[in-house]
């Protein structure tokens, strides 16, 4: 096993989203005063120590960022995944997906920066029927954010050959603005007496961020190059996790519609089964880092109608939802010691 060292100062792009939320304040727990993240302008509301306002197609600001900083290593989840946003915008898309990722992956080249490049299992287009794709299988995005994604790890690649690069699926934990992300965003529908319409054959690989945190981390602290998958090791359909969501949180059952995805509007278009065989990872770390979710197999649908069978005394609540499907970190993972830094 190659040797395990963290170059800090860290830096980790695009904490707005889940995956990076969760990531910037992992780190910064683990090596405090050693971790900076950057959030956009507008997003004021998000403040704390080590938290940096800075656009993420500033690329004048990143150069500046970097080169006063002396970052070791940089974690990049930067990304637009509003699918509609990115239909409607697709120089946006570019600019925030492409373009951005390049000069992120040009800074850590040019600064002999550790970088490890977050995309995503949407780079497939679920056409296959069956999922379980591998690093090999080509991409065929059906989504403009699809599209830039897969363009944005051929950027990285011609850039910064040295860096890894993971495909991630829904980050399952906490946002920031708690209405973003897979739970939060169907949570805040349920919790406002809102309907949700989740389709019944869109499949991702779900992960909790704890796992996805200690992947990174791994990543980041070794010297290994290429494309992974990182999803978790359980596929779920989008109507499945609305009728998890649902069901723990104790929300009225007939709030979750669902659907076949051809059945939806034409903005944004739908993948299909993208779930990730994640074999390759595994082989590498050796151990089993990307745990099913939900943890708890009894919480997984059996039926369409699964989330209308509440058993007796069984109470939901938004604290259930926290306790079962955001965090699940009781397990110590033996094969991810602190590694050594270097300043």
């Amino acid at each position: 096993m190659r040797s395990s060292v963290l170059r800090l100062p860290l830096l980790v792009t695009g904490i707005t989203g889940v995956a990076g939320f969760n990531a910037f304040h992992y780190f910064r727990h683990r090596y405090p005063g050693q971790v900076i993240g950057i959030r956009p302008r507008q997003t004021f509301r998000l403040t704390g120590d080590g938290i940096v306002a800075l656009d993420a197609d500033d690329l004048v600001g990143l150069r500046d960022l970097c080169q006063s900083r002396r970052f070791g290593s940089v974690l990049n989840c930067v990304g637009n995944c509003a699918l509609k946003s990115c239909e409607l915008d697709p120089a946006m898309a570019t600019r925030l997906n492409v373009i951005t990722a390049e000069a992120i992956a040009g800074c850590a080249r040019d600064r002999g920066m550790r970088l490890v490049h977050l995309s995503s299992d949407l780079v497939f287009s679920g056409s296959n029927g069956q999922g379980n794709y591998v690093e090999s299988d080509p991409t065929d995005p059906v989504t403009v954010y699809g599209r830039t994604m897969a363009d944005g790890e051929r950027a990285v690649m011609a850039a910064s050959p040295q860096a890894a690069l993971l495909r991630i699926s829904l980050p399952m934990g906490p946002s920031f603005s708690r209405h973003a992300g897979a739970i939060d965003w169907i949570d805040s529908r349920f919790r406002n007496g809102r309907p949700a319409t989740l389709y019944f054959d869109e499949v991702r690989s779900a992960a909790y961020t704890d796992d996805l945190n200690r992947v990174f981390e791994w990543f980041v602290s070794h010297d290994v190059s290429g494309l992974f998958h990182a999803g978790g090791s359980r596929a779920v359909t989008l109507n499945q996790i609305g009728q998890i969501v649902n069901r723990v949180g104790g929300y009225a059952p007939d709030l979750l519609r669902g659907c076949p995805r051809h059945a939806a509007g034409p903005i944004p278009p739908r993948a299909g089964n993208v779930s990730m065989d994640s074999s390759k990872l595994l082989r590498l770390i050796g151990d089993s880092p990307l745990r099913a979710w939900p943890a708890d197999s009894n919480l997984v649908p059996t039926n369409r109608r699964w989330h209308f069978d509440r058993g007796l005394g069984e109470a939901g609540s938004l604290a259930r939802i926290e306790e079962m499907l955001y965090r699940c970190d009781e397990r110590p993972l033996a094969y991810l010691p602190a590694p050594a830094c270097v300043h």
